[in-house]
């Protein structure tokens, strides 16, 4: 997934200094927790959560909190239940605001040297932080009013279901962290990561090894009509529900 793509997307409705906020938070929770840094994961959670409450201040009100001032959430959460339900969505009135909510509080209240249980819940509570994080965002390109609907979708979902371990993206460019992966399976990867963007030729060729590279067109000729792991969009290889299952049964996704 590109960030950049979102940031654009993004900019085209909110102020870019809260896109930039809630983009850096996003980047750097996904960072620690592929680490398994949990609490810092919790704390860019929390981050997370004051640049979106400020985006639907001003979504809704065409101004926000100053940045440096204590946000009173409360009083947010109560102002956008009681916005008109003709000019904004369930989403924006309730939905959003709840699971901000519920981010904030795991990132201010919960501590596991004040539990009686022994339990450390850092892992689950950064693990419900992980997929929260996904959801608001995707939410948040949704109501953004900026591009189609279809292409609204695409990032969408390319936001909710491909951001995997094994792959970094470096502002577009992605690495693959998996170093004896072979080249169709390193293909694979990448181009489950891309979802229904798909990758051209050139794209996957300049991702790829360089060793691997010279005959990457034989490799995607064998992927697409021997195992029918990848299709033929246009002038994209994009993989297919049978490549989905390959790569998931061989859990290649992981680090």
């Amino acid at each position: 997934m590109s960030l950049n793509k979102i940031r654009h997307v993004l900019n085209a409705t909110f102020p870019q200094r809260l896109v930039e906020d809630l983009v850096d938070s996003y980047q750097e929770q996904k960072r620690n927790f592929f680490l398994g840094n949990h609490r810092p994961t919790e704390v860019e959670g929390g981050r997370f959560s004051e640049a979106s409450f400020r985006l639907l201040e001003y979504k809704t009100t065409g101004t926000f909190t100053p940045i440096g001032t204590q946000l009173n959430t409360d009083g947010l959460i109560n102002q956008f239940k009681n916005l008109s339900q003709v000019l904004y969505s369930d989403s924006i009135r309730l939905h959003i605001p709840r699971t901000l909510r519920v981010i904030y509080d795991i990132r201010n209240k919960r501590d596991v040297a004040h539990l009686a249980d022994g339990i450390d819940p850092n892992l689950q509570d950064a693990s419900f932080v992980f997929a929260a994080l996904d959801w608001v965002l995707a939410e948040f390109v949704r109501i953004s009013g900026s591009i189609s609907a279809d292409a609204a979708f695409a990032l969408v979902k390319v936001i909710t279901i491909h951001a995997i371990p094994a792959i970094e993206d470096f502002d577009g460019f992605l690495k693959t962290l998996k170093p004896s992966l072979g080249p169709s399976d390193r293909v694979l990867l990448l181009l489950y990561h891309r979802g229904n963007f798909g990758a051209t030729i050139n794209e996957l060729s300049g991702w790829l090894k360089p060793g691997q590279r010279k005959n990457l067109k034989r490799t995607l000729t064998l992927m697409e009509y021997e195992k029918d792991l990848i299709v033929s969009i246009s002038d994209k290889k994009k993989i297919t529900r049978l490549g989905i299952l390959d790569i998931q049964n061989r859990r290649l996704l992981e680090l």
